[in-house]
């Protein structure tokens, strides 16, 4: 197959790990016999500082004719810490997000069974998470309007969906439940949010098409202790954007670091592939970032493209260097073995035919958690 990839290393660490998930792919490239193209761009802060724009023009038309995006991470302080600033770098990825439609955010998180004893739950309790988060990603407060006062004391958010971007997303999520363990769980408000209560109103609807699967109703608060509680309970959760966006960095710690979830962010003709982790500018340059959820990221990338041999083959080389302790810091502090360290040993194993013609069970369920 060929594929053109626009990839977007962004800010911190993301050009880090980025280079490792390349790796990856150029190893499946390489033993697998397909033909992946990479066109790299700018994004975020470093975008700002070269062409005063987050999201330039340049990138943008890249990754509209490119088959897939494979993005770094963005972000940096100097606008985290100045409430002022009228240019961010997140609205680089939120303008991407909306101009590509991507509208379905997809993050599965399952607890590797050899990394039990490294979440900060207990054994019992993260024992047999598998679930995966649907969160609607190009609509609510995030792209509602947005006001000040004149006088800078009063701000405003608008959070507004439609029946129809509530509508698309839910379809994929019960088709998601009904490939797993036909189970949906729609996470919202609508004890206080007029918003909430049409995504109510429209899921429960829609579920009529989808009798086999299961749904049923949390509020967020509610979902956001029970995903501490009993994780495993969970199969599909479907949310709206500011929920997602929260549910999955609480569900991202589970299985004991931020640095071991993948996302992919599709529509109905584009699709981006990310780390859910941010920038971590604090880790840049020092090669201690883990590049797992980067290259998972480039194995969701493969499962998209229905390349499911390939993309096995990446998870169990992930799952080899797990078992082995081939880890960065953020999993053992004791760790020798930095970014690169971490990649080349993935990208370096990816070949190892018995192991994905063996179908190592301990993946992250690739296949029942991406668009095909």
């Amino acid at each position: 197959m060929k594929l053109k990839i626009a990839l977007l290393p962004g800010d911190g660490i993301g050009p880090e790990v980025a280079a490792q998930a390349v790796a990856c792919l150029q190893a499946v490239e390489e033993h697998f016999g397909h033909t992946f193209t990479f066109s790299e761009a700018l994004v975020g802060a470093i975008a700002i500082e070269k062409t005063g724009d987050p999201l330039p023009e340049t990138t943008l038309n890249l990754c509209k004719r490119a088959d897939a995006v494979l993005f770094g991470a963005i972000g940096d302080p100097k606008y985290d810490n100045d409430p002022g600033a009228k240019v961010r770098p997140e609205q680089g990825l939120l303008r991407l997000r909306k101009e590509l439609g991507l509208f379905s955010n997809i993050r599965p998180v399952k607890v590797f069974p050899t990394l039990l004893d490294k979440s900060p739950l207990r054994k019992e309790i993260v024992s047999g998470t598998d679930f995966v988060i649907y969160r609607e990603l190009t609509g609510g407060i995030y792209f509602g309007e947005k006001k000040w006062s004149e006088d800078g004391t009063t701000a405003s958010d608008l959070c507004e969906y439609h029946e129809s971007e509530i509508s698309r997303i839910a379809h994929l999520a019960f088709k998601a439940a009904k490939s797993r363990r036909q189970k949906l769980t729609l996470v919202d408000k609508a004890n206080v949010l007029e918003s909430s209560r049409l995504w109510r109103k429209v899921v429960t609807k829609i579920s009529e098409s989808y009798p086999e699967v299961t749904l049923n109703y949390l509020f967020v608060d509610n979902a956001a202790m029970q995903l501490i509680l009993n994780p495993s309970q969970f199969d599909v959760i479907l949310t709206e954007n500011m929920f997602g966006d929260i549910l999955s960095d609480e569900g991202s710690v589970i299985g004991g670091s931020i640095g071991l979830l993948p996302s992919a962010s599709v529509g109905t003709e584009n699709a981006m592939f990310e780390p859910i982790h941010g920038s971590y500018p604090q880790a840049t340059g020092k090669n201690i970032a883990n590049p797992i959820a980067s290259i998972l990221s480039a194995a969701m990338l493969l499962d998209h493209f229905n390349l499911k041999e390939e993309a096995i083959a990446v998870v169990n080389a992930v799952n080899k260097a797990l078992k082995k302790g081939l880890v960065t810091p953020d999993l053992n502090p004791k760790s020798k073995y930095g970014t690169d360290d971490v990649g080349h040993f993935i990208a370096s194993h990816i070949s190892d035919e018995d192991d994905y013609r063996g179908l190592n069970k301990e993946n992250i369920g690739l296949g029942k958690s991406t668009i095909i």
